[in-house]
């Protein structure tokens, strides 16, 4: 992706940077000069990507974790010398009636989502500090702060609890010279979207989307990128809707 930003001699960890919109976003930090940490629970395409970026130049590595073990993040976090952009990307969201939501689906859905944003920043945190600045950023949704969506309670859930960590966790950790910050995706064209449904409904989906595409994961890289740079150092606390226009409407064409 064309970039304007320079990350040369930052360190970024991005979870769930295997595939989708965490692929993008490695990919824009690469190409921006940074050393980009992809940590994933599927560690193979993790290493396959990482690969692929070292034989175009740039800085990578593969780190597999499960996101819903606390004692492994804070290994993780702890084998690091040095971090200064942690990029939150990982999900989980099996689309799931919300009569059929069992407290294993529950409870997954919050530990990747939600929990582990804590853990990550917690294990952060020394290696700001060595810098006396840092920057955390989260990809939260649409779906839970702004809409609903059939089959995702539990994930909309997890992402208002993203939006509320985000505010919360900036204000208190501001005077460390720590930026908290979020993008909000709409519909992106990722293999997560396979979860929603057939073709017929994601033709759909698109023709009721204001500018009348599905978004990229290049898309959500753009604002990451914008708000880990200096452009954005006076930017803490907020989230950028990336959706095409989708929220805009007071009611959006029915979708059938």
């Amino acid at each position: 992706m064309a970039t304007k930003f320079d990350f040369a001699g930052q360190t970024v960890l991005v979870t769930g940077g295997a595939q989708g919109i965490g692929r993008g976003i490695v990919e824009g930090f690469a190409a921006s000069g940074a050393r980009v940490l992809i940590a994933d629970l599927q560690l193979e395409p993790a290493q396959a990507l990482a690969s692929e970026l070292q034989g175009r130049g740039c800085e990578a590595q593969a780190l597999g974790i499960d996101l819903a073990d606390e004692a492994a993040i804070a290994t993780l976090l702890a084998g690091l010398e040095r971090l200064d952009i942690l990029v939150h990307n990982a999900g989980y969201f099996p689309l799931t009636p919300f009569t059929e939501i069992t407290p294993a689906i529950l409870q997954r859905t919050l530990a990747v989502n939600l929990s582990a944003l804590f853990w990550l920043t917690q294990g952060a945190l020394p290696l700001f500090e060595r810098k006396g600045k840092g920057c955390v950023l989260v990809t939260s949704s649409v779906t839970g702060p702004r809409v609903a969506y059939p089959g995702l309670s539990h994930y909309a859930a997890s992402k208002a609890g993203v939006n509320g960590f985000i505010r919360s966790a900036a204000l208190e950790l501001a005077s460390q010279g720590i930026r908290i910050n979020g993008v909000e995706p709409g519909m992106i064209r990722t293999p997560a979207m396979d979860n929603l449904g057939d073709s017929d409904l994601n033709a759909k989906i698109t023709n009721a989307i204001p500018l009348g595409r599905l978004g990229e994961p290049e898309d959500i890289a753009g604002a990451m990128l914008f708000l880990a740079s200096d452009s954005a150092s006076y930017i803490t606390g907020q989230t950028i809707i990336v959706d095409g226009g989708s929220t805009l409407p007071e009611t959006l064409a029915t979708i059938s």
